[in-house]
């Protein structure tokens, strides 16, 4: 008897974005369908341009399409007041990016505690940081860690809040293949432990060989969409 398939957390119908650029216009995503289901990771592929990151704002509540709708747990994102979509934001989205934008004054528990101190069920910072291998650097400032122990940082303060999505925008982009191999094993171990959705941009298609699915974006469209039936762990990666 075959299981159900899991639930969807978001869908998107005919997605456009078109950007004003003085007398032109750039349009950003042309008509993109495509969903998200709950557990999965998922690696998003494309040139710079290709609309990734645009996408991932409009999942994320960061940007608004400028046609077609996007469903979040079968509520139209569209209806969400200025409130719930704040709500949305706080509680069901963590966002990682290529910088870290850790706050240099504080140490690695403290800016873990800036998300737990406003989220409605949080983990403690440290359990957080322990997640992303960080056990022995709770009270390190930023400029004591290394690039790699800063992003793990970043996302410790993204899980932190439990949220039911992971969006990452070129986690690794910034960082040598080692230190990468470290942050996209803290993202695998969030994914498996706690079936959180996780999405990641990247251009590097050797990442794609860890996920669930892989979604490749060219000039706004989805070009193609394959599955792997063997998963690579992040340290059997061939870059």
């Amino acid at each position: 008897m075959t299981s159900p398939p899991p639930p969807i957390v978001f869908e998107t119908r005919g997605v456009t974005k078109i950007y004003p650029m003085g007398e032109v216009t750039v349009q950003a995503l042309r008509g993109v369908d495509i969903q998200f289901l709950e557990g999965e990771l998922v690696v998003l592929l494309g040139r710079s341009g290709s609309g990734k990151s645009t996408l991932l704002n409009i999942l994320g509540g960061l940007d608004v399409p400028s046609s077609g709708e996007v469903i979040y747990r079968g509520q139209q994102m569209a209806d969400f007041s200025e409130n719930e979509l704040t709500q949305y934001r706080r509680n069901h989205v963590g966002f990682v990016f290529q910088f870290y934008n850790l706050i240099p004054s504080l140490t690695a528990r403290e800016n873990v505690a800036l998300v737990t101190e406003i989220s409605r069920n949080p983990m403690k910072p440290e359990e957080a940081l322990e997640l992303v291998g960080l056990g022995g650097r709770f009270d390190h400032f930023p400029s004591q860690m290394s690039g790699g122990e800063q992003q793990r940082v970043a996302i410790a303060r993204a899980i932190a809040k439990r949220p039911d999505v992971l969006l990452c925008d070129e986690p690794t982009g910034a960082l040598d293949i080692n230190t990468g191999v470290k942050v996209l094993e803290a993202l695998h171990s969030v994914n498996r432990e706690f079936g959180t959705t996780t999405a990641v941009i990247t251009h590097n298609a050797a990442i794609s060989d860890m996920a669930h699915r892989v979604i490749t974006l060219s000039d706004g469209n989805i070009e193609s969409v394959r599955f792997n039936e063997v998963r690579r762990s992040a340290s059997e990666l061939v870059w």
